[in-house]
């Protein structure tokens, strides 16, 4: 080898060297779990009305960690008036005694754009329900003055609007809706909190000072993909930093729990304490995904049928909650309460500060 091929080997090797330190430096960033943060997560959660029992087992053993409570429970009938399942007024009493006993500061009432026929079957998530509430001046004022009364009758500290898969040309209406929402529930001494989906484009809305909004940091896998974790930490840091664009108080919400994908089958969703259960009894060990801290595995079941679980444990939380107080949010939304495995409830209650 001449002397100039040999240093041109020499400096194409020094080269690849770097090069590769720079790779792994950066993969190793993006694949570990970020650093615990150093001060407390401000938690609050939900509570279904579907789930509302382990719902509140779940919060008595968090006990003060939880500062704000939604109770998810308000719907639409045929008529576009609200609508309450059974479960709900049982539940009510019991969760306000739990809440109050837990140090809860506040109360919500969540509504969401479900709407029930009268033959008692339900759409999800109904576009055109929205559509027809904020259509018109009388139609939202309607609307508020409904959600006000029904907030005040039930003795909540206030209200929060969760209207998912909102027609483009109805997202201007809708930011009206929210202040004039808010200046109305303002002069009854009420809240006002607004969930926001992750994938909504904000460019160009207006929405209204004055209420909190948070953001759902989850649903990048679920019944509507292939399997793969709720969320991951890039999707948390992106929408950390969208959060930014929005006036007023801020939080991210996080999912526990996870989904089950049967080969050539229907999705199902899964508590935490299930999934648990599933791994168990299943001869794989779950693993951890690096991207995300979540755990999956594979099992077949008694008809032979392979299934894929992704699910979050305590430790999916803390890694989730550190990425998100990394990039500026310590407030942190919990959906939602009902069969948390116990390290996972003490996770919570550790990130919190209690």
């Amino acid at each position: 080898m001449s002397l100039n091929k040999k240093w041109i080997w020499v400096a194409a090797v020094t080269i690849l060297a770097a090069a590769f330190f720079l790779w792994r430096e950066w993969r190793s960033g993006a694949d570990e779990l970020p650093p615990p943060p150093s001060s407390g997560i401000r938690l609050s959660a939900w509570i279904a009305d579907w789930q509302w029992k382990p719902g509140v087992l779940d919060l008595e053993q968090l006990g003060g960690s939880v500062k704000g409570l939604s109770m998810f429970a308000a719907y639409f009938n045929h008529r576009d008036e609200l609508h309450f399942t059974e479960q709900y007024g049982e539940a009510l009493p019991e969760v306000r005694e739990a809440a109050g006993a837990a140090g809860v500061e506040r109360m919500l009432l969540t509504i969401v754009n479900d709407r029930f026929g009268e033959d008692g079957t339900a759409v999800q998530k109904d576009p055109d329900l929205v559509s027809r509430l904020v259509a018109t001046d009388t139609s939202r004022d309607k609307h508020i003055n409904q959600i006000v009364d029904t907030v005040k009758d039930s003795g909540f500290d206030g209200v929060e609007i969760d209207y998912e898969k909102v027609h483009k040309r109805d997202l201007r209406k809708l930011t009206l809706f929210y202040g004039d929402l808010y200046e109305r529930l303002q002069t009854e001494g009420l809240s006002l909190r607004i969930v926001i989906e992750p994938g909504l484009k904000t460019e160009g809305l207006d929405f209204p000072e004055g209420p909190s909004y948070v953001m759902m940091a989850y649903n990048l896998y679920g019944g509507h993909s292939g399997p793969g974790p709720k969320a991951d930490h890039r999707m948390i840091r992106n929408l950390a930093d969208k959060l930014r664009s929005f006036p007023g108080n801020t939080s991210l919400a996080l999912s526990v729990g996870g989904f089950d994908w049967p080969d050539g089958g229907k999705v199902a969703s899964l508590t935490e304490k299930r999934a648990a259960e599933l791994a168990a009894s299943s001869s794989a060990a779950p693993k951890r995904d690096a991207d995300s801290g979540a755990l999956h595995f594979e099992y077949t079941d008694d008809a032979g049928v392979r299934h894929t679980v992704w699910y979050a444990d305590g430790t999916t939380l803390a890694g989730w909650m550190a990425t998100a107080m990394n990039a500026g949010i310590s407030d942190i939304a919990i959906w939602r309460l009902g069969e948390l495995e116990p390290d996972t409830l003490k996770r919570l209650r550790e990130e919190a500060g209690s």
